[in-house]
């Protein structure tokens, strides 16, 4: 395997996404959204309003319900507030399903134009016939989505954490963030998210002839993520440091599946026959 050939495409495709604007738009509305507008605003509606809300504090039941008995557990129980351990709850677990639509999407928006904008500059034909292999093409474009993606993840985070900190500190008189749930979620769920959402899509970026229809079916990969956030605001999933680990875990395996099959269903001949 030729890595400069790899390292060559990787980073041509990231000089390219400075030029396109879909990519660039979509990398400063997700974080945006997903690490200050809405964490934000939910930490200083919990913050400053009177939490009467039935459905919140039976949230709040069902979390602690499903903590285990410990540290953690009694630190929220004696909280002098319902506002206190509802933020606490918040920051801690359901946020970090949030969070992570920013690698998903990020993930998705730079994937699913690998191989499609290729087709739309008529460029791919050069490519399929330089000599380089379909493995290192694909891994070149990969590389080329995951990097950045994982740039603006670890960026995003940083400034989630800020704001948190910021608007919660005079509360809890320590900071909250970052801690072993969130570490772990960052440098353990997030990269493995990351890379299947581009195996996925750039599967998909190879089998269809425009930018709009490969977005349209790389939005699938979303849904687990919407699933995920439904869990954790009803109180069915709480995101504990082992749940955490056991889902990157499956996640692997997804990935590992994933990746066997782009290289069974993906040849230089197939490529080339997608492109018209």
């Amino acid at each position: 395997m030729n890595r400069q050939v790899i390292w060559a495409i990787a980073r041509k495709d990231m000089k390219g996404i400075t030029s396109n604007s879909q990519v660039w738009l979509g990398f400063i509305i997700t974080p945006l959204l997903f690490c200050l507008l809405m964490p934000g605003g939910m930490i200083l509606a919990a913050k400053y309003l009177p939490i009467t809300d039935s459905d919140l504090i039976s949230m709040l039941h069902k979390v602690l319900k499903s903590l285990p008995d410990g540290d953690i557990k009694k630190t929220i129980q004696t909280l002098p507030s319902v506002n206190h351990q509802i933020i606490y709850v918040v920051i801690n677990y359901f946020l970090g399903s949030l969070f992570l639509m920013v690698p998903c999407l990020n993930s998705m928006t730079i994937a699913t134009n690998s191989f499609v904008g290729e087709k739309e500059r008529r460029t791919l034909e050069s490519l399929l016939f330089a000599p380089i292999t379909v493995k290192e093409l694909f891994i070149g474009k990969v590389l080329a989505a995951f990097i950045p993606v994982m740039s603006i993840t670890l960026g995003s985070f940083l400034c989630f954490a800020i704001v948190a900190d910021g608007l919660t500190y005079s509360m809890y008189d320590h900071l909250l963030l970052p801690n072993g749930n969130w570490l772990l979620m960052i440098f353990w769920l997030s990269p493995i998210i990351s890379l299947l959402t581009i195996l996925f899509s750039v599967l998909v970026s190879s089998r269809v002839q425009t930018f709009q229809a490969a977005q349209q079916l790389g939005g699938l990969i979303v849904l687990p993520i919407f699933l995920l956030l439904v869990s954790q605001a009803t109180g069915f999933l709480v995101l504990r440091p082992i749940i955490v680990f056991f889902i990157g875990i499956g996640l692997l395996i997804i990935c590992f599946i994933v990746l066997q099959q782009i290289t069974k269903w993906n040849n230089r001949n197939v490529l080339f026959e997608k492109q018209l």
